[in-house]
């Protein structure tokens, strides 16, 4: 157990010293094909929705740039070679393809306000939709639920397709410095200091939503007394928990769909 406490708790930046590489190349290239692979896990997972979802990372050289996907090309597929750079202004700088207008809307603003954040990531996944429909944040009636303890808002207020830069601003700000948002009657957002956490904060808090749907449907959860729920952030909800949960689906997606380095 304390093995496992020392790993879940390591200093912040352990994942960047450890994994990324020293240049900017070699850090460029990590983030870029941890991108690709957090696409193939969305697709695997059904979290793709039309032409809806975006997931993003600061590029290391640029920082007021990121890579995202180009609009239209299936989660399924995506690679490497795929991905756009885009600046905050909204140009491509690198990469062929469209840009999907919510993607830049939300995204820049994000990464904008949170200089912390390397990686956003939001989809319209069934159970966070389905949630998010009920305006409510997340209660703490899992281990993984306590995850968001305290660490979550909620953006109450849906006014369309998010194409207007103050909306995204607005969500931003509603963001404040936690993980991840809901954003009512629409679906699910989180963050991280890496792209790894981002998506593990996605994929674990849309299947907390899908739990506490399913117990509400049976009956009326008991919830983690606060303190417990707040221990319990403090040992799954760290920085270091998210980018960790994430490498045993990231070994399986590589093996899987290798062509994903193209």
């Amino acid at each position: 157990m304390a093995e496992i406490e020392s790993v879940m708790n390591a200093p912040e930046g352990f994942a960047d010293f450890a994994q990324e590489g020293e240049t900017i190349a070699e850090k460029r290239l990590h983030r870029k094909q941890r991108l690709a692979a957090a696409f193939r896990l969305f697709g695997k997972f059904g979290f793709d929705e039309g032409l809806a979802g975006h997931i993003t990372v600061r590029d290391p050289e640029f920082p007021e740039c990121f890579w995202v996907n180009p609009m239209g090309v299936s989660f399924k597929q995506i690679k490497v070679s795929d991905l756009l750079l885009v600046s905050h202004k909204g140009e491509i700088v690198e990469g062929s393809g469209i840009l999907n207008s919510a993607a830049f809307t939300i995204h820049s603003a994000i990464h904008a306000a949170r200089p912390d954040v390397l990686a956003a990531a939001h989809a319209h996944s069934t159970y966070g939709k389905a949630w998010s429909a009920l305006r409510r944040p997340l209660d703490p009636i899992t281990q993984d639920a306590c995850a968001f303890y305290d660490d979550h808002v909620l953006f109450n207020d849906y006014t369309g397709v998010v194409l207007d830069g103050g909306e995204g601003v607005r969500i931003a700000s509603d963001l404040g410095d936690n993980k991840a948002a809901i954003l009512s009657n629409h679906g699910l957002l989180t963050v991280g200091k890496s792209v790894e956490e981002a998506v593990w904060w996605y994929i674990t808090m849309e299947r907390s939503c899908q739990a506490q749907l399913l117990a509400e449907a049976a009956g009326t959860p008991v919830l983690i007394d606060p303190d417990v729920a707040k221990l319990t952030h403090d040992t799954v909800g760290t920085d270091m928990a998210g980018w960790f949960s994430f490498q045993p689906l990231y070994s399986v997606i590589c093996a899987e769909q290798p062509d994903l380095f193209d």
